[in-house]
């Protein structure tokens, strides 16, 4: 199978019939082997419905449904878990991502060799206060922080190797970091494509400034795990040490102090630098236990449900015709 379309939504009920449409036009006209898999996040609307709709005309579309809003991250996780493509499109399902970009996309996948390709919407049509300068804010800190340099993070619209979505794991809200959990798992050839970005049509923008916030924090997570995830004894024990020679060192000086240069001097307790040592030794102890448990629990973690699935469409069907 050429391409695996990946299509996470919440609530997008009125551009899914358009989508799908528009879709069907490219790969048709292209001649492209394909499957489009909608994940339903727990839409409140009638977005299941239509998506049933769908399947029930074209076998090639199949649907994932959550129980309820797990989010977008979860949303693309089971998307690739099931994707059968030799490479995988993500697009959101809002109308604003051109689905005429696909055939380019999938040839620079496929004949120049890379990775993963990033959409760059070069020309927005989002609200500039609200939307477009705190994402070019972002976007610079990401290209600062995770060495990738790219212009447009956020975008929903990417192409990928199918070896790379079956590879990295998006979890918690590190959907906008694709591209670096990427490069950090090994896959260094990534590029970026100028795409069209088509204002929304229908609805109303999920982004707010809860996400923006929440889209640094989850920046400086993504950047302390790809430092230190897998060993953080390297950085809570280097630190816990440090803290420790300070505090020993303090004291010790405290210590040859009254017991040989001024042994009638002050108490050791009423001088400022036995408070200094205490503080910075149970410091280094405490910061070399958090690392210490660290790797106990990176050794004894298991893998745990991060979302349920309510419902599928077509997925026994398709696998037996792709296996006959």
């Amino acid at each position: 199978m050429n391409l695996s379309i990946v299509i996470p939504l919440l609530n997008e009920e009125e551009s899914l019939q358009e989508l799908h449409d528009w879709i069907i036009s490219v790969m048709e006209s292209n001649g492209f082997s394909y499957e489009i898999i909608f994940i339903d996040d727990g839409s409140t609307d009638g977005s299941w419905k239509v998506i049933s709709k769908l399947s029930e005309r074209n076998d090639y579309v199949k649907g994932i449904r959550f129980l309820r809003n797990f989010g977008k991250s979860q949303a693309l996780h089971a998307g690739f878990r099931a994707a059968l493509g030799d490479v995988i499109i993500t697009m959101d399902a809002d109308l604003q991502d051109n689905p005429e970009e696909i055939p380019e996309l999938y040839r620079l996948i496929t004949t120049e060799g890379f990775d993963l390709i990033s959409g760059w919407k070069k020309k927005r049509y989002d609200a500039l206060l609200s939307k477009n300068l705190p994402s070019k804010l972002f976007n610079w800190a990401a290209r600062k922080t995770s060495g990738v340099k790219l212009h447009d993070f956020n975008c929903g619209l990417k192409a990928f190797r199918k070896a790379v979505v079956k590879t990295i794991e998006v979890r918690g809200e590190m959907h906008r970091y694709i591209p670096v959990l990427a490069k950090n798992a090994g896959f260094s050839n990534i590029g970026e494509k100028v795409v069209q970005h088509q204002a929304r049509k229908y609805g109303k923008t999920k982004f707010g400034m809860e996400r923006f916030i929440n889209g640094f924090l989850d920046l400086i997570t993504i950047w302390f795990v790809s430092k230190f995830g897998k060993r953080p004894m390297h950085l809570f024990g280097a630190l816990g040490v440090l803290m420790f020679i300070v505090g020993f060192g303090f004291a010790a000086y405290l210590g040859i102090d009254k017991l040989f240069i001024n042994p009638s001097g002050r108490l050791i307790t009423d001088r400022p630098q036995f408070f200094i040592a205490l503080t910075a030794m149970i410091l280094g102890t405490q910061l070399f236990l958090a690392g210490f448990i660290g790797e106990i629990m990176i050794r004894s973690k298991k893998n745990e449900p991060r979302y349920t699935v309510s419902e599928e469409i077509n997925f026994a069907r398709q696998e037996e015709q792709y296996s006959s």
